[in-house]
């Protein structure tokens, strides 16, 4: 399975973007999702999670109220809408997807994880 993540880019801080994440290859599978972020000399950090079902989510408390994750099966994409985008929201943001048998799980850890997208770079300036 292959992850392709888009839609990063330079705005200004109380702007929104919107990522996607798609997947190809055995999209057959079902799939749960999560988002990570990480800057330079920090660790990879969550920032959200949904179940392959796609009602039950999770968010870091940082992004909590700003951020939505959501995920259209058909398409083995997945979203992040992010709002009210603030200086401290700036980094790499990666998508991630996990075999699940469980409509209702979603995963908060990046080493639940088997596959990874490469990355789209996300800046807010002030």
């Amino acid at each position: 399975v292959q992850l392709q993540a888009s839609g990063g880019g330079l705005v200004q801080a109380g702007d929104s973007l919107r990522l996607s994440c798609t997947a190809s290859g055995r999209t057959f599978r079902k799939y749960a999702w999560g988002w990570f972020r990480q800057t330079p000399g920090k660790e990879r950090e969550v920032v959200a999670a949904i179940s392959w079902g796609g009602l039950d989510t999770r968010y870091a408390d940082a992004v909590k109220g700003r951020f939505t994750i959501s995920g259209d099966r058909a398409k083995n994409t997945v979203f992040l809408q992010m709002n009210s985008l603030k200086p401290e929201d700036t980094a790499i943001y990666y998508c991630a997807a996990k075999v699940s048998d469980y409509s209702g799980t979603y995963y908060f850890t990046g080493t639940d994880y088997s596959y990874w997208g490469q990355g789209t770079l996300v800046t807010v300036s002030s």
